[in-house]
């Protein structure tokens, strides 16, 4: 049994199968083939964050499979009124076939693995988006090819999608370029996990020069509204912008894992411009997820 709480539970092989993977389910999909392997199996989902994008792409992504999955948020279940995770982690998991959480503390997430009879798969936490970045790298191979070899530029919070990517720097070798303000930059022990692949930088511009992929996260996550208008002063130099993606390489695209907030983060132009593949990416998230859904089922 495996689960996928990080990109480091996989091997750089791993990913690479579950990237090929993804490609052709998407393909079967747009062909309009059924391919129901996961029939008769079951996915619960335990949200304690609301979500647009990972709700629909696993409940669409299992029912595509012959599946069937349960929406479970934490305020309607007995996790809301006290429930140890390590019993509910019991229970659950001998009724369903995979878990997937998404949850503010990545330790709830360790605790609930630790104690679950079937594969756990981390939705988010505040430490990791590793089905995000799955679905990014998957999006980057459809427009660029391989990213070995490549540059990557995350401009803004080192938050759990920056800390996702250094580990894919790492696992994957790519550079990546880390622009972010002081006391939003991502602490030693994280930045060790990509080793010498990851620079960090202080000007936005430098950190994307010949970058083959700028990528970038709102300033203020979910649990963190009331620093918005102190996150907003700290990375007003952080915004992505036509003039920025301009230093990047030829053929360089823009990502965000969405939702963005137009004019903070990233400017209207970049994000609806032709450089932009984060319609792709969104939809990335259905494919790859079916991909690791499967994987995690073999």
């Amino acid at each position: 049994m495996r689960h996928f709480l990080s990109l480091r539970d996989c091997s750089a092989e791993e990913i690479h199968h579950l990237l090929r993977r993804a490609a052709e389910l998407k393909a079967l999909h747009r062909q309009g083939q059924l391919h129901q392997p996961l029939a008769g199996r079951v996915l619960g989902m335990v949200f304690e964050k609301s979500s647009t994008r990972t709700r629909v792409s696993f409940e669409a992504g299992m029912a595509q499979l012959g599946g069937h999955a349960i929406f479970l948020a934490t305020g309607d279940s007995q996790l809301g009124r006290g429930e140890p995770v390590a019993d509910t982690a019991r229970v659950i998991s001998r009724m369903v076939d995979t878990v997937m959480i998404r949850t503010y503390g990545h330790e709830m997430l360790e605790r609930f693995a630790a104690y679950s009879a079937a594969p756990v798969i981390n939705g988010l936490s505040d430490r990791s988006h590793p089905c995000q970045v799955l679905a990014d790298l998957q999006t980057f191979v459809e427009h660029c090819g391989g990213i070995a070899g490549r540059r990557v530029a995350w401009i803004g919070d080192a938050n759990n999608m920056c800390h996702t990517w250094i580990e894919a720097a790492g696992l994957l070798g790519f550079d990546l370029h880390i622009a972010a303000p002081a006391g939003y930059r991502p602490d030693a022990e994280a930045v060790a996990l990509g080793g010498d692949r990851v620079r960090l930088f202080d000007d936005a511009h430098a950190a994307a020069e010949g970058a083959d992929l700028v990528t970038t996260d709102v300033w203020a996550s979910m649990g963190q509204e009331g620093e918005q208008a102190d996150r907003e002063a700290a990375f007003r130099d952080y915004c992505v912008t036509e003039a920025l993606m301009a230093r990047a390489g030829e053929g360089a695209v823009f990502m965000h894992c969405l939702p963005a907030h137009r004019g903070e983060e990233v400017e209207a132009a970049v994000l609806e411009g032709p450089q932009s593949v984060v319609w792709e990416e969104a939809e990335n998230r259905l494919h790859a997820q079916k991909a690791l859904l499967e994987w995690l089922a073999a």
